[in-house]
């Protein structure tokens, strides 16, 4: 038996830390923080990246282990799980306004991390099932709309103007924020009313993804609020907020200042592995479910995490998700760094 899949069980560790900082007072409640934004960051400096890949044989192997596919099942048990502990320790357990900023602190992270990425990646799935669980995640964080407007927008227009997730050269990543939060809501909107257009039905239905979704996270929170009150129901948009924010900040990331070339009115040249910024490092890898081969994700989204590859064309990362997360926030610093690789990315491809 093959037993690759094991190595992601790892990200579970912020789960058993989220879940003991639900029960716990003081600094102990920012150990999971302190973990993905001190501990990680720090090790991908010190661990190289590896650009290898798996043999074909190996691909195949994988591609059919379903044991890849069960952690991302049990990651949505994990996930309601750690909701729940969150919701009722903020009902009652009596708190100083930095021990309630950290929990709401720890459960973002798992919105961002578990809530949306998973369910990202479950997302692109084909079968009902396991597209049903991404939403179900992605209800966590109350951005169920990213469903429709990821796979069905962003997909098509990444590294484009007419991309709102993809982040422009020059572009400071709180700027990008608005943009991208505002564009890519409406923008799902539009794709769900023009499917219904197509459909001959009308917009306004509850045939409509973007209705369905609207109605169910107006019931997700007056069942929180129902349940544990208006106060942990702010808690939890609170920390829904920062899930979104965590998102976008990788959206940032993973395109900035990338764009594919124009080849007539409204076309662009096929997404390549050369339109979005990959990261080799291990364990931003491990942690965010492969996320960070970005490249060949985009390339062919239809791949599962566990089969991404390496391309030598895709532009590199310096360090991983984690650290280049961090570095955004600090616009000088990150035009520093990353304006001078797409020069570099420029001039080869002048020479080439």
């Amino acid at each position: 038996m093959h037993f690759r899949f094991l190595k992601f069980l790892i990200p579970f560790i912020i789960f058993a830390g989220s879940i003991r900082s639900f029960h716990s007072h003081g600094w102990a409640i920012a150990l999971p923080l302190l973990f993905a934004w001190v501990l990680i960051p720090l090790l991908e400096i010190f661990f190289k990246p590896d650009p290898s890949n798996m043999t074909a044989a190996e691909e195949e192997i994988a591609k059919k282990d379903k044991g890849y596919d069960i952690l991302l099942y049990l990651v949505v048990l994990f996930q309601y799980w750690a909701l729940y502990e969150f919701l009722y320790s903020m009902k009652y357990d009596s708190l100083t306004w930095l021990e309630t900023a950290g929990r709401i602190w720890v459960m973002g992270l798992l919105c961002g991390v578990f809530g949306i990425n998973v369910g990202h990646e479950l997302g692109h799935r084909v079968n009902k099932f396991e597209q049903a669980l991404a939403k179900t995640l992605l209800l966590t964080s109350l951005y169920m709309h990213f469903f429709t407007e990821h796979n069905k927008g962003h997909h098509k227009r990444v590294a484009t103007p007419e991309d709102p997730s993809s982040a422009r050269y020059g572009e400071p990543v709180y700027l990008f924020y608005f943009r991208t939060i505002i564009f890519s809501y409406s923008s799902a909107w539009h794709i769900a009313n023009d499917e219904m257009k197509k459909k001959g039905k009308f917009v306004f239905t509850f045939y409509n993804e973007m209705v369905q979704f609207t109605f169910i996270q107006i019931a997700f929170i007056a069942a929180i609020f129902y349940f544990f009150g208006w106060l942990v129901t702010v808690y939890f948009i609170a920390a829904a907020a920062i899930g979104a924010l965590l998102l976008e900040t990788v959206n940032y990331i993973e395109h900035y200042g990338l764009q594919r070339k124009a080849t007539g009115a409204g076309n662009y040249e096929r997404a390549m592995p050369e339109h979005s910024w990959n990261s080799d490092h291990v364990i931003g890898r491990i942690m965010l479910f492969e996320l960070s081969r970005h490249s060949d994700h985009h390339y062919l989204a239809s791949k599962k995490y566990q089969v991404l590859r390496h391309h030598d064309n895709s532009p590199q990362m310096p360090t991983g998700y984690p650290g280049m997360m961090i570095l955004s926030l600090i616009p000088p610093a990150w035009f520093y760094v990353m304006n001078r690789k797409i020069k570099k990315i420029k001039q080869m491809s002048l020479q080439q």
